[in-house]
């Protein structure tokens, strides 16, 4: 049977981001608050989780052994089954050791889903579609996360709802959209086929170094900046979740147009004006006293996040089109080697100095606008790099 008008590719995407997103929103809002009230976390403890978390990223690289069995389309349905799991559990295991673990199985379903998602965005898109498209990907995921937050936002302040019952709600959306997903789209192929092995090559090795630095700065955001929120400020979980409406509002507002500036200007602008931007945000939040400027900082770090879609596009241009499910893998892996450490070494750091966490950030972020200023201007197989070049024969 021929396929309708609005089962494409990219449609699909869309749904598969918009499930992804909302088990995910409803997961990260209720955390900070879920762990200090039901487990008494404290820093370090906040600290572990996340490098728990971020576990099954570093280990993104086993996704291509999987695919020698599994489509990458079943796959990413698999995944997504994993993390409505782990997020419709985590509220009925409220201990240290429950939510270690329900994190773990959650963070399975998130990195691998990820990890083949970029992979299959990057092969059904062409490089001329893919900044905006991408753009537009994040502005669909902002959506959801303003209706999951929506719904949180009245869950506690109008119906008194349980962190049970919300987790659950959470998950079970994310399981009921993958099965959608899974019986109202067919199977796509794959323009090239994929080389199914483990493979790294050195002209991509501005890439791997921006893809590391940009896991480093993700922790400084998703862990660090959210629970200043919760301890130093006392943001409620109303507070969180308005919050978090406003940082996905914005995305909604521009990240599409983002994707599309970065089309227009190239990787090394776009990456350019985000670490620049970065480095006074992370300095900034060192020394906020004022819980409304912390909010706000909160919010332009946020947006910040959708230039990042810059390396992505950044290594579609420079690489071999059979490379990009198995490099995804490995890309992810990389990324997750700073975020297995940072959370608990830097937990340890913000018992000590939460300043302190942030000033390292910014030197991290500097660390990346070096890098993004080897970017060429026209990035190709063959012109990967200002400095440093690899001759291709040797990739």
């Amino acid at each position: 049977m021929p396929a309708k008008s609005w089962q494409t590719p990219k449609n699909l995407l869309i749904i598969m981001s918009v499930a992804m997103t909302v088990a995910f929103a409803i997961w990260m809002a209720l955390l900070n608050n879920f762990v200090i009230e039901r487990a008494a976390f404290n820093g370090a403890e906040i600290g572990l989780l996340q490098s728990i978390r971020e576990i099954p990223g570093f280990l993104a690289f086993t996704a291509v052994l999987v695919l020698l069995i599994v489509r990458e389309q079943t796959f990413a349905y698999v995944s997504l089954a994993l993390l409505g799991i782990g997020v419709a559990v985590t509220g009925y295991f409220p201990s240290v050791v429950g939510l270690y673990l329900t994190t773990f199985l959650m963070s399975v379903g998130f990195h691998y889903y990820e990890t083949v998602k970029q992979s299959l965005s990057l092969q059904w898109l062409s490089i001329d579609e893919a900044p905006a498209m991408l753009g537009k990907l994040i502005a669909a995921s902002s959506l959801a996360s303003l209706v999951a937050y929506a719904f949180l936002w009245c869950a506690q302040d109008y119906f008194a709802l349980s962190y049970e019952s919300i987790y659950l709600i959470g998950g079970g959306a994310c399981l009921i959209l993958t099965l959608f997903a899974w019986l109202a789209f067919p199977r796509f192929e794959a323009k090239t086929k994929q080389r199914k092995h483990l493979l790294m090559r050195k002209r991509y090795w501005l890439y791997y170094a921006l893809t590391f630095m940009g896991g480093a700065r993700r922790q400084i955001f998703t862990v660090f900046a959210g629970f200043l929120m919760v301890e130093k400020f006392g943001y409620s979980v109303k507070d969180i979740a308005s919050l978090y409406m406003l940082n996905h509002l914005f995305n909604w507002a521009f990240a599409g147009r983002i994707g599309a500036l970065v089309g227009r200007i190239g990787e090394r602008h776009a990456l350019t004006f985000e670490y620049c931007g970065l480095i006074g945000v992370f300095t900034a939040y060192a020394f906020v006293t004022d819980g409304d400027w912390a909010a706000a900082l909160y919010v332009i770090d946020n947006l910040f996040f959708s230039l990042a879609l810059a390396i992505k596009t950044y290594f579609q241009k420079i690489a071999d089109p059979a490379d990009i499910a198995s490099t995804a893998g490995v890309a992810f892996t990389i990324n997750h080697i700073a975020a297995v450490v940072i959370p608990a070494l830097f937990g340890l750091v913000w018992l000590v100095s939460p300043a302190a966490v942030f000033l390292m950030g910014a030197a991290m972020a500097l660390v990346s606008l070096v890098l993004a200023r080897n970017i060429p201007l026209h990035p190709s197989p063959g012109n990967e790099v200002v400095f440093g070049k690899v001759r291709f024969a040797e990739a």
